[in-house]
């Protein structure tokens, strides 16, 4: 193969065509259509996994990595604790009790889920709830902290008295009244999730077993930290059958929600991957053009002695130029894209909704070798079919018509 020849003749391809002027704008359209859809394929993506690791993130503090339930009643208690803090000294175990309760502060009402827990157990695997008791130097009995939603909703002020109606009830009389306790407002939290700054609040595990009249030795469950949680969760259930209690992840307790982010993920993966399409026809129909162009040039060469091989290569490696080029200039422009919205505040985000005013940007490695790989899958099949045309050109008709 005459590389010299080929390398001279695409050189000559590639220049402005004068006389045909049209052939070399279809071209460079081809080359911005296959840049800008790849930039904007890496940027969509970027957004999607950053948001869905953002979202992540919140669930992952505020649902636990491992959740330990039992199964059966009173299945967990501290013998259980104590055994897996020896068994599994990487992970970190913290013990709650849990109710549903009615808050009230002078005539506004809120209701929410209340945790009992040991601060300084809990704090060692909530960030969100350790950053809002860090300034609290002794953490009363019946002291609570709220997420900044009840707060808000209830206008409270610090050491503000509110009252917490438990579900559970106690006979008075001849009527039944729901169990009533004061508290004291001490801090708020805010994790980013208004679900979970409008329901959740926190106290001692010692208060809600006295409210709730609980066994000193039993929990309602045990919130765990892992940084491995899915190999932990395997761990954990292979030493555990024995004491009547499961686990579960927070990645089941989301399932729906993920699976649904990775199905709208999938779904403008391809739809923008179309646009690479659409900008590739642009590559089938200028390499087309330039067949047609020359079909006096392709026919001479052929007459002397060049091969069909050549001659394929030759419209193939032009295509493949253009649109890998496009595909370059497309990442270029992706990650310079990618930096000015992580540095410049160019979109803000309302932070009720999505838990933070910056637009969160994180491209999966997974994610942009797809996009490369798709990218250069197109460009190669839309090459081919003009080149392939190039060769079937009559040699005989052209020389003696044209």
């Amino acid at each position: 193969m005459n590389t010299k020849l080929i390398n001279f003749i695409i050189r000559k391809y590639l220049t402005f065509d004068k006389k045909n002027p049209f052939i070399s704008v279809s071209a460079i359209l081809a080359f911005l259509g296959v840049g800008i859809g790849v930039m904007v394929l890496i940027i969509a993506m970027a957004i999607m996994n950053g948001t869905a690791k953002e979202f992540e993130k919140k669930l992952f503090t505020m649902n636990y990595p491992l959740s330990i339930y039992p199964k059966i009643s009173g299945s967990i208690n501290e013998t259980l604790l104590f055994d897996l803090e020896n068994k599994f000294p990487q992970m970190k175990f913290s013990p709650y009790l849990t109710s549903q309760v009615m808050i009230q502060s002078d005539d506004s009402m809120s209701g929410g889920v209340v945790f009992g827990v040991d601060k300084q157990k809990e704090s060692a695997i909530n960030s969100i709830y350790a950053n809002a008791v860090k300034n609290i130097d002794k953490f009363g009995k019946y002291d609570l902290v709220v997420g900044q939603g009840i707060k808000d909703e209830l206008y409270l002020y610090d050491s503000q008295k509110v009252t917490l109606y438990f579900t559970t009830i106690n006979p008075s009389g001849f009527s039944l009244m729901p169990k009533m306790k004061r508290f004291t407002y001490s801090a708020d939290f805010k994790s980013g999730l208004t679900a979970y700054d409008k329901a959740y609040m926190y106290t001692s595990i010692d208060s809600l077993r006295t409210i709730l009249k609980k066994n000193k030795t039993y929990f309602d469950g045990i919130h765990v930290y892992s940084k491995e949680p899915f190999k932990d969760k395997e761990r954990l259930e292979n030493a555990l059958p024995t004491y009547g209690v499961g686990v579960i992840g927070w990645w089941q307790q989301n399932g729906n929600f993920f699976a649904a982010m990775e199905m709208e993920k999938k779904a403008l993966f391809i739809v923008l991957m179309l646009i690479i399409l659409i900008a590739s026809l642009n590559i089938i129909s200028s390499l087309l053009m330039t067949v047609m162009s020359r079909r006096k040039e392709i026919a001479l060469l052929l007459s002397l002695g060049a091969s069909t091989q050549e001659v394929k290569h030759i419209f193939l490696r032009l295509g493949l130029i253009i649109g890998y080029t496009g595909i370059v200039f497309g990442i270029a422009f992706g990650f310079l894209g990618m930096y000015i919205l992580e540095n410049f505040d160019i979109i803000s985000l309302p932070a009720d909704v999505y838990g933070t005013t910056k637009l969160p940007l994180l491209l999966d490695t997974m994610d942009f070798v797809s996009i490369i790989i798709g990218s250069m899958i197109i460009v190669l099949l839309s090459s081919y079919y003009p080149a392939k045309k190039a060769t079937q050109i009559d040699v005989l008709d052209v020389l003696r018509n044209e």
